[in-house]
């Protein structure tokens, strides 16, 4: 039976991806809190993780690098493109939060 233990160069390709992706995301974004901020960071690493491997094969075929680039170049651009998106994406929904909560139940039609 084979072993299903992580090529460590891989591993470290993907963790390196996702905390890049999660600093650089970090200038362009800010967190308003700490809490915010952790939990946002948390998010994009694991995400890089879990999805850096098929958000950088199809970033590859998308850009028709595949043959130019090796495999943990495409993990790494993987890794950072899936901890950017989910930083992202998380920020967008803690602002509409915010504002939808400003409102406090308040509607337009009163």
């Amino acid at each position: 039976m084979s072993s299903i233990d992580p090529d460590p160069a891989m591993l470290a390709a993907r963790l390196c991806g996702s905390v890049a992706g999660a600093l650089v995301s970090l200038v362009y974004l800010m967190p308003k809190s700490t809490r915010e901020a952790a939990a946002r960071a948390l998010a994009g690493v694991a995400s890089g993780l879990v999805f850096g491997a098929p958000v950088g094969a199809a970033l590859a075929e998308r850009f028709a690098i595949t043959a130019q680039v090796g495999p943990p170049e495409i993990l790494l651009m993987g890794s950072a493109a899936a901890s950017m998106s989910v930083w992202w994406v998380l920020g967008a929904l803690v602002r509409i939060a915010d504002r939808a909560g400003r409102n406090d139940g308040k509607s337009g039609r009163d």
